[in-house]
């Protein structure tokens, strides 16, 4: 039924209704977008920030600061503003320093019509980076929210990556949970450093494992950074999030990434290869046409044009704020991923 919605769109308050011969739908979009070190321009203690200052290597003073902001407020306001007036309903972020910087980039004019909401803590990441998640109040009641520790070690010491961040509450009436996440590098390699993001992946199947132990029925989105792709063992084995849709399990996860990723598609790259870290994970809730409420319907990555670089060693990838200490003044070494979900309306 939700595969044939080519049909005509017709404009609502919050949502789009689709008109089918039928049955009418709501539309509504959660997205994920590494904003890049948006760092703001203050030496703060205790955080390794330095760099981004006036005085800093990058050279981070205000006006670089503001057209940060201007272009992340660009391409945000746009994430399936196509299909939906109101854009993404939810969006989970990384790479952001602290609260403020959130502060200063809701208020943002393209953007601060949809009153977005803070759900932010900070996460005891060694460069000073955290994860968060906005959200639009006229689709979301937030009922809860909590950091879950990533447990690291190297060489014997604790090694501190980002919390992942577990949100819950009510999407347009019906509960619903987000992890936002930020999973540990691949610095040392690939190989080396999967254990670190296994790690992190466990900590997003634990808290899954206990909200399903509740309620078996429930809708949970994983999204973010994950630093892996969808056939990675973190995410294909501790997650075991599914490449098909129809062999998804009670209480499993499906992984709509997997198809672009196939295809090529990525959402930055290294080297000259694309890779898919940017990711959205579903659990079965999602996916069950004979449950109540929204269903998945459908996954892009925003990588218009003007999103890539046009010149230099970066060519073809991404358009991002800094090569090195470079200034290039672009947005993100990321792009944007988001899905539609749709549920019947009345």
């Amino acid at each position: 039924m939700i595969r044939h919605l080519t049909l005509v769109l017709v404009f609502l308050s919050s949502a789009i209704t689709i008109l089918t011969a039928q049955q009418n739908y709501k539309i509504a979009a959660v997205g994920f977008y590494n904003f890049e070190n948006l760092f703001d321009t203050l030496d703060t203690e205790d955080v390794r920030d330095t760099e981004f200052t006036p005085t800093g290597s990058k050279v981070w003073n205000t006006k670089r600061y503001q057209a940060k902001l201007d272009n992340l407020a660009k391409v945000v306001a746009e994430l399936g503003t196509d299909v939906t007036p109101d854009g993404v309903a939810i969006l989970g972020v990384s790479e952001i320093e602290n609260r403020s910087v959130l502060e200063d980039f809701v208020k943002h004019p393209l953007i601060k019509d949809r009153n977005y909401q803070i759900v932010h803590q900070d996460s005891p990441d060694e460069r000073g980076i955290d994860v968060a998640l906005l959200y639009n109040p006229k689709y979301f009641e937030l009922k809860g929210h909590e950091n879950l520790f990533v447990e690291l070690y190297r060489d014997g010491e604790p090694d501190y990556t980002r919390d992942v961040l577990l949100v819950s509450g009510n999407f347009d009436g019906e509960p619903m949970h987000f992890m936002v996440n930020h999973w540990p590098s691949r610095s040392g390699g690939e190989a080396a450093s999967q254990p670190a993001r296994k790690k992190a992946a466990l900590v997003c199947k634990t808290a899954a494992d206990s909200i399903f132990a509740e309620d078996p029925k429930a809708k949970i989105i994983i999204m973010g950074d994950l630093n892996d792709d969808p056939i990675s063992p973190s995410v294909k084995e501790v997650i075991g999030a599914k490449t098909n849709r129809r062999k998804v399990r009670k209480g499993e996860f499906y992984n709509p990434m997997y198809e672009l990723y196939r295809k090529g598609i990525g959402t930055l790259a290294y080297r000259d290869a694309w890779s898919l870290f940017d990711q959205m994970i579903l659990s079965d809730g999602l996916l069950d046409e004979r449950q109540e409420g929204y269903q998945f319907y459908k996954v892009r990555i925003h990588n218009p044009r003007y999103m890539l670089q046009k010149h230099g060693r970066f060519k073809g990838y991404p358009f991002r704020t800094f090569g090195g200490n470079e200034y290039l003044g672009g947005y993100s070494d990321h792009f944007p991923v988001y899905i539609f979900m749709v549920k019947p309306a009345g």
